[in-house]
């Protein structure tokens, strides 16, 4: 099931209120995982057991990990989550993509190079990056396995962020799900205005820009240069109204019910250098990254700078590729990694920083190249975008009128979100303007969503 279905309103109603008549801990988080599971039964019960397979595998391993006094033991029960969910991830995410890549050599073995039809389960990244964070943290000594099977459970599957995050690590929401969590008008009226605006951001705002890219992006050789631009210029916006809509939705849902999910998105295209975008885009998955694979896994800074450029590159290259088996996403890793290394270097070197309108202006070019590499189905479009860019060809001149109002309402939000504007952003409940805002967005909804359906781009990953 997915927030933009009309079933969902439904859905969410009904568990919304039945989650708070049940006062009994064991009750509720019964019902909540139920209900978590038939939301993403909705979309193919058959991936449930992956679903299962997880949450078993690693709530059994993180209790053996706590139980064992060797650390060789430990890091044996590590390695088994970690071949578990990594393998079951590889196969259903990169199994063709390696075959695919590696099928010359594959022939020339005299094996077979053929491709399996492979449905990619939806959410299995984001989950799977879930529970490994809750075994590697009980090996890593920073929090205790849970002793209520349930309540593991309920973590693993919990239906706000199961298809696409927030990536909620265990020692965030854990805790919450041991008790019935007391009722706050204020937090439930903030959850309600969160998911509305998500909505906004989504139907509103990436739907109509994820039009006109769609249109460039299939044919970038007939438009002009100009055009281009406008179009890559909507895709930097359609992505980030789109996920961020996501998130708004995920955390608004789980404030309504009583629980608190950190922070996915904050304004990213106000970032100055590339480590700065990284803390304001996607933030729970950079903090995976940073915490799991820059330090825990690669040692981080620790052992120099060279180690230190390096690290940065593969872990953003590992990035790249965990948001899609294909190597435009491979390079989008490699780019914003080379970025982030040359930075680093820059500032170890020179240890002086860049005035602020340069650092914004370098940062926005390295993320607006970055987002071609992203959405180009192929090499060979991102070939034919960038040129269309950089040498401002001829071609068919296009300026759609929603497509510039969709970008004149991100820069203003971007901009309003560094005044005195950004808390009136939030809409709160005792401001005299709030239902009137709230009653036009719901009055546009209605009224101006584009017709069809459009799915998260985020759910392809």
């Amino acid at each position: 099931m997915l927030f933009t279905q009309l079933e969902f309103p439904i859905f969410f109603l009904v568990v919304l209120a039945a989650a708070w008549l049940c006062r009994e801990r064991v009750w509720r988080n019964s019902l909540l995982l139920l209900a978590s599971y038939y939301f993403y039964a909705y979309w193919d019960y058959r991936f449930c057991g992956l679903l299962v397979l997880s949450t078993v595998v690693d709530y059994f391993v993180a209790r053996l990990i706590d139980d064992s006094q060797h650390r060789g033991v430990q890091r044996g029960l590590l390695a088994v989550s970690l071949a578990v969910n990594l393998g079951v991830l590889g196969f259903f995410k990169y199994f063709n993509f390696f075959i695919d890549s590696a099928r010359p050599l594959i022939e020339s073995m005299g094996l077979s190079g053929e491709t399996l039809e492979i449905i990619l389960p939806v959410g299995i990244s984001f989950y799977t990056f879930q529970t490994l964070s809750y075994t590697m943290d009980v090996y890593r000594g920073l929090l205790k396995p849970v002793n209520r099977f349930l309540d593991f459970a309920l973590y693993v599957a919990f239906f706000p962020q199961l298809v696409a995050g927030p990536i909620v690590r265990a020692r965030e929401l854990l805790p919450q799900l041991s008790s019935v969590p007391a009722w706050s008008n204020r937090r439930f009226y903030g959850g309600a205005q969160q998911m509305l605006r998500g909505a906004v951001k989504k139907v509103l705002l990436a739907d109509r820009l994820g039009e006109a890219v769609d249109v460039v992006f299939a044919g970038p050789e007939l438009y002009s240069g100009v055009t281009i631009w406008i179009a890559v210029f909507a895709y930097a916006g359609q992505i980030y109204y789109d996920f961020s809509g996501y998130s708004d939705i995920a955390i608004g849902a789980a404030k309504m019910l009583g629980y608190r999910f950190p922070v996915n998105f904050r304004h990213p295209y106000l970032a100055t250098s590339m480590s700065e975008f990284w803390h304001r885009w996607h933030m729970t998955l950079s903090r995976w990254l940073r915490d799991y694979l820059y330090i825990f896994a690669l040692g981080g800074n620790r052992t120099g700078p060279l180690a230190t450029y390096r690290n940065l590159m593969i872990t953003m290259t590992l990035g790249g590729l965990w948001h899609g088996a294909a190597w435009t996403f491979v390079l989008w890793g490699i780019w914003h990694g080379l970025a982030l290394a040359i930075e680093r270097f820059l500032k170890d070197v020179f240890n002086v920083g860049l005035p602020r309108v340069v650092g914004w202006t370098l940062t926005m070019s390295v993320v607006l190249i970055g987002w071609v590499l992203f959405r180009s189905t192929d090499l060979q479009t991102t070939a034919t975008v960038l040129t269309g860019m950089f040498t401002l060809k001829s071609g068919i001149d296009w300026y759609p009128p929603l497509v510039i109002g969709a970008l004149a309402c991100l820069v203003v939000e971007h901009a309003a979100w560094r005044t005195r504007l950004r808390a009136a952003m939030r809409l709160p409940g005792f401001a005299w303007y709030s239902p009137i805002a709230t009653t036009l967005m719901i009055w546009a909804l209605v009224l101006y969503a584009p017709r069809g359906f459009r799915p998260f781009v985020y759910f392809q990953f």
